[in-house]
């Protein structure tokens, strides 16, 4: 899914596209461009605290809200290890917008629990 990036965010991906293209000129036509890549990195982050940091309330709630932010699911699978989902409370059924379950974080037992919403209409409606 490729999401037009917000409209604050917009100065960050013209320097995220600068910094590759940069890079794939370094690269393929033996240029040393180091020091304008350099110059770019540095630009990047300043502008990345900049807009981060100052936040307007509409602001964090259009991040919160983006189609492409990672869901609980998709930190369990890139944070944890061995992780075993439970479903269903044994009485009425199971919520899939409440997963939970046990696994492992840098080898320390824990449990997990955490809403999910669906991806899509589809499975916001399941």
């Amino acid at each position: 899914m490729n999401v037009d990036p917000l409209e604050f965010e917009k100065p960050i991906v013209e320097l995220e596209r600068r910094l590759v293209e940069l890079r794939d000129q370094s690269e393929g036509h033996d240029l040393n461009l180091e020091s304008e890549i350099r110059k770019i990195e540095e630009k990047l982050n300043k502008t990345k605290l900049d807009i981060y940091r100052h936040l307007s309330p509409w602001q964090r709630v259009q991040i919160a809200r983006h189609p492409q932010r990672p869901f609980m699911l998709d930190y369990v699978d890139r944070c944890f290890e061995d992780f075993l989902e439970l479903h269903g409370d044994r009485k009425i059924g199971d919520d899939e917008a409440m997963p939970g379950g046990f696994a492992q974080l840098e080898g320390r037992r824990c449990i997990i629990v955490g809403h999910q919403k669906g991806r899509d209409t589809k499975e916001n409606l399941r």
